[in-house]
């Protein structure tokens, strides 16, 4: 479980997740139509590593890349190719994590690329909220529970569906750690929350229903539907009534 207490943790938990910001934004910058999904796992690739840190999904569990991509009714985990092309009207799910001095950071935003249409505006609006709405449950005496509530009540109160088959997570020295943070649930349930804890806490909303399959590779996750989804996520660590937001 990723609960940190010293100084010295608590900043390197903070550096890694500064990275992690700092590629998002570069990356948003980048991504535009005739863009190939591969720059942008090259581009943020390298600067990580030139931030002195080591791409965290690179490898992991045997995936080929550093920036996970994922593009309209993609919902998390594509896979990066030079023949995938971003074009005008796409949202694209980047999800970056980086490690250094022993923690990892991991943060998702989905970029709005060029003329998007009114529904895929609104669900990425939606979305981002919901996980602002995550993130302010996390404080201490809080349950988990009460995360996955914050953010389920406010999704489907708009119209749109969370995935239940794909959960936020602790996190620190390793990429993954308990707990397991739902973006469903009900209030008052589950572990609670600590001062020191880190989570990533990252609602994957779609347009239509909550089901959800695996590509052939293994690896990239669609809407069953093949309605759009998105993603966002930060990594943050409770702090008495003020999360602080690692990512942000």
């Amino acid at each position: 479980m990723g609960i940190v207490t010293l100084d010295k943790d608590v900043a390197a938990a903070r550096e890694s997740c500064r990275i992690v910001r700092k590629v998002l934004n570069e990356l948003a910058q980048f991504t535009r139509p005739g863009v190939t999904t591969a720059e942008i796992n090259a581009l943020g690739r390298d600067i990580i590593r030139k931030e002195g840190a080591v791409p965290s999904f690179l490898n992991y569990n045997g995936y080929p890349a550093a920036v996970c991509i994922s593009i309209n009714r993609e919902v998390v985990h594509g896979i990066p190719s030079a023949d995938r092309v971003v074009e005008d009207g796409d949202i694209v799910g980047v999800d970056v994590g980086a490690y250094k001095n022993g923690y990892h950071g991991d943060a998702a935003d989905t970029i709005m690329v060029g003329s998007v249409s009114p529904e895929a505006r609104r669900l990425v609006d939606v979305t981002y909220e919901a996980r602002n709405r995550g993130i302010a449950a996390a404080v201490q005496g809080n349950c988990v529970g009460d995360i996955g509530h914050a953010v389920q009540s406010y999704v489907e109160a708009n119209g749109f569906s969370v995935v239940h088959q794909l959960v936020g997570h602790g996190i620190g020295r390793k990429l993954h750690e308990k707990p397991q943070v739902p973006n469903y649930g009900k209030a008052g349930n589950g572990m609670k929350l600590s001062n020191g804890l880190l989570l990533a806490i990252e609602p994957m909303v779609n347009a239509g229903t909550a089901m959800v399959r695996y590509l052939q590779d293994g690896w990239t996750v669609v809407t069953e539907d093949g309605a759009l989804s998105a993603h966002a996520e930060n990594t943050i660590m409770v702090n008495g009534n003020h999360p602080e937001i690692l990512t942000a």
